[in-house]
């Protein structure tokens, strides 16, 4: 009787609660504010310039000051003015006559002339490999050039253009509540597409709604019909119909087909053609570097690789003189997403899916004011040719992670390899088969330097800043006022280090903005004093709070690095538990935190750090340091006979350091090894370093967590077993670890990925052919229980609990 009446009061009361939390919603927290809907401002740091060091003539071009005046426009306000009529009737209709304004230009007799191509000629009539000769045979293979083709590619058809952009124009303002764009990175776009030259837009892949949003942004701005690369497993055959007759490409199942096949080749050599026509033509092209959302691997589409390849070639074989390579990024608010049971990463999307996943956004967004707001990004274009003969000189001796780390892991070495790490995840397929190695590695490492460039460009939007509040710094909760004051220092913290933020307004109705979108994963309590508690949810909305906060992780990557090795540097001499004072009594040497950083950079994936190829990692760990000792984290320290490090007097060049190649940064007087050897350094002393220090630590613990976890599975692990097989063990055993622990932000199935193809590289899982497939063994220099406990050990040492 009474666990019956104790069972009703806590159901009462939680009722009670939930009542209150929804009136607190719904009342905006209660408080007299002014609806001010979030937009972006005027003045923003002006991002995207292109590299300087592959591409410093274009870096010069196509920019000037007075770009950066130009302000933010919104595209998908479309109003009475934007037409060339006036009128009441105009202003019900704009949206029809604005679509029916919109210049399309003619695509006649581009299916006859790819077939007329040298390329394909030569195969019609036997010249190349796979050829069909004359006779019956040649008008076989021609019904079948023209089926590859109509797989490829369609004319797009002006009706349907005009009538999907109006479409599309009123969906997009009942889902959003503006879609921003920067005017003077259009006028780069603009001044780029007036030289002449094909125009490429490579862009980053955040939800399956990117590829009709931007082009329709484009489309919008004058830019023309935008030619987009589809994956063709994630559209059924209606939906790619229709998509091809919208200018969607799509590339032909025959293409991944091996070298010596004859239906292979065939299929390249029509896809060859037709971008070689689409470059001749001047039709602006659209491809996804990153993989469709959802899609667990690689984060490095191989997919936009392959057309980037195809680009690549049409380049150097002089179908046209150049092109124009543009890096595109699109960020949300929070990504608009299907339901589950209408949509699946593995399911392609039909027509009919895709309606009922429309009018479930609608109705998800319909009355509840969810919108979100976008930021679309055009990042400063560049040549593709200057790109190609300068970044060759920049090639270098790689070695592989297992050479790098494993001895150190294991304790057989100390010294790290002067060399670059090599890491590859994505695979080589389709048309990129049938490069040259060389030229293959440099469309691999074009495709991971632009897609740096956007993400470098990408604003960070406020539900990031949020997120990352509530999970590395306020995680048991936070009060409103204070959180107020914490959202207004991390937005200038990103600011100061040369990032645009996607949000302006006032302070108090941002942060109501973003809980309101948060409100799912976020509980609001009303306390004493008029102030609230915004705690964020245990259980596992904290896997897609550390989600959103990724998107901030490129602004502090490098400070996050740097304190991650300060703290493994640390963790052998003072206990981490130990008073901040005691620990800034420790002197660090310039070379521990070189070798430090380096052993952390070559642990953490490539899709994670996306450093330049034209950038060292010596480079980078001399930037590491340098962002460590802007913040105050670092203070040098003066030691007896050293040599100031304010000294700016003359110095006396070693005569190793008098001669080197072009692409070797080494040769500064400051960055001398001897010289380097004497230099120390302490930890701030500052009030705020201890917390900032924790908050980029923590930034990474999500990664880190999960690794040194996977290194505790591995002798709990069932194998040999397949890699999915392998992948989903992991993933239920981190799952099972956040419920005990509470670390739902390391429970996710992209982490177990990641830490399974590191440990592969590492040299601590192997790959074996089977009769069933590949399957991964555990390594025999990881057989031991000892020297996991050493991996393990080595991961713990950059985690700061």
């Amino acid at each position: 009787m009474d666990t019956m009446l104790e069972a009703r009061l806590q159901t009462q009361q939680r009722s009670t609660h939930n009542g209150q939390e929804a009136s607190l919603w719904s009342s905006g927290f209660r408080m007299k504010l002014e609806a001010v809907t979030p937009f972006l401002g005027k003045y923003r740091p002006f991002v995207g310039r292109c590299c300087q060091t592959c591409t410093p003539k274009s870096w010069e071009s196509l920019f000037h000051r007075s770009i950066m005046d130009l302000g933010f426009c919104n595209v998908i306000l479309v109003k009475e003015e934007n037409t060339r009529f006036r009128g009441w009737l105009v202003r019900r209709l704009c949206y029809f006559l604005w679509s029916l304004e919109q210049h399309i230009p003619p695509c006649r007799d581009a299916p006859q002339k790819i077939v007329e191509s040298t390329g394909v000629q030569d195969v019609l009539s036997g010249r190349a490999p796979g050829g069909a000769g004359e006779g019956q045979m040649s008008n076989l293979v021609k019904k079948e050039v023209q089926r590859i083709l109509g797989h490829i590619q369609a004319p797009p058809r002006p009706f349907l253009l005009r009538l999907f952009s109006w479409a599309l124009l009123r969906f997009l303002n009942c889902l959003f509540l503006n879609v921003q764009l920067h005017k003077g990175q259009m006028k780069m776009v603009h001044e780029a597409a007036q030289a002449g030259l094909p125009l490429v837009l490579l862009s980053t892949h955040k939800s399956l709604l990117d590829g009709i949003l931007l082009p329709f942004v484009l489309f919008s701005q004058g830019l023309g019909v935008l030619r987009v690369v589809w994956d063709p497993r994630t559209c059924s055959p209606a939906l790619r119909a229709l998509l091809r007759n919208l200018g969607g490409l799509f590339l032909p199942s025959e293409a991944n087909q091996s070298l010596d096949s004859s239906e292979g080749v065939l299929a390249r050599t029509v896809v060859h053609a037709a971008m070689e026509q689409l470059l001749v033509s001047g039709q602006p092209l659209l491809i996804f570097l990153e993989e469709a959302p959802g899609v667990q691997g690689p984060r490095l589409s191989a997919l936009g690789q392959a057309w980037l390849g195809l680009v690549v070639q049409a380049v150097q074989v002089g179908i046209v003189p150049d092109a124009m390579l543009v890096p595109v990024a699109v960020t949300y608010d929070l990504v608009p997403d299907a339901p589950r049971d209408v949509h699946h990463a593995s399911a392609p999307l039909g027509l009919w899916r895709a309606a009922l996943a429309i009018l479930w956004s609608l109705c998800s967004c319909w009355g509840c004011g969810r919108r979100v707001c976008v930021r679309v990004h055009l990042a400063q274009p560049f040549s593709l040719k200057e790109y190609t003969s300068n970044t060759r000189s920049c090639w270098g001796s790689r070695q592989t992670l297992e050479q790098l780390l494993q001895p150190i892991v294991l304790g057989q070495c100390t010294v790290v390899p002067d060399t670059e790490k090599e890491q590859e995840w994505t695979p080589v397929t389709g048309p990129l088969l049938s490069l040259k190695e060389e030229d293959q590695l440099l469309v691999r490492r074009l495709s991971r330097h632009i897609l740096s460039a956007s993400v470098a460009s990408s604003a960070v939007m406020s539900t990031a800043i949020m997120a990352t509040l509530l999970l590395f710094k306020h995680r048991k909760g936070v009060f409103l006022s204070q959180l107020l004051g914490e959202f207004s220092w991390l937005t200038e913290e990103a600011l100061l280090r040369g990032f645009d933020v996607g949000f302006s307004g006032q302070l108090r109705c941002l942060v109501q903005h973003t809980l309101s979108l948060l409100r799912v994963h976020v509980a609001l309590l009303r306390i004493h004093q008029g102030d609230l508690l915004v705690v964020p949810r245990p259980g596992p909305g904290l896997t897609h709070l550390a989600r959103l906060s990724a998107e901030l992780l490129p602004a502090f990557l490098s400070e996050a690095v740097g304190a991650c090795a300060v703290r493994g540097l640390l963790a052998g001499r003072v206990p981490p538990e130990g008073p901040w004072e005691l620990q800034g009594i420790e002197l660090l040497s310039q070379n521990e935190l070189y070798r430090q950083i380096l052993l952390l950079v070559h642990l953490l994936p490539q899709d994670l750090l996306l450093l330049q190829p034209c950038q060292s990692s010596y480079c980078y760990c001399q930037e590491v340091l340098d962002r460590l000792i802007q913040c105050g984290l670092l203070v040098a320290e003066e030691t007896p006979g050293s040599q100031p490090a304010c000294d700016t007097g003359r110095q006396r060049l070693s005569s190793k350091l008098l001669w080197k190649t072009s692409g070797d940064f080494t040769d500064s007087d400051s960055d001398d090894f001897m010289e380097a050897e004497g230099r120390y350094f302490r930890l701030g002393q500052q009030s705020r370093c201890p917390d900032f220090f924790l908050f980029l630590c923590r930034l990474l613990s999500p990664l880190l967590k999960a690794f040194a976890q996977a290194a505790t599975f591995l002798h709990q692990g069932q194998l040999p077993d397949t890699e999915s097989g392998y992948t989903e063990q992991l993933f239920q055993f981190l799952q099972a670890t956040a419920q005990e622990e509470g670390i739902f932000e390391c429970a996710d199935p992209n982490l177990a990925i990641s830490a399974i193809w590191t440990f592969r590289d590492l040299g601590v899982l192997q790959q074996m052919p089977s009769p069933e497939g590949p399957r991964l063994h555990l390594s025999p220099a990881f057989a031991s229980q000892d020297n996991q406990e050493k991996l393990e050990q080595f991961i713990w040492q950059f985690i700061c609990s």
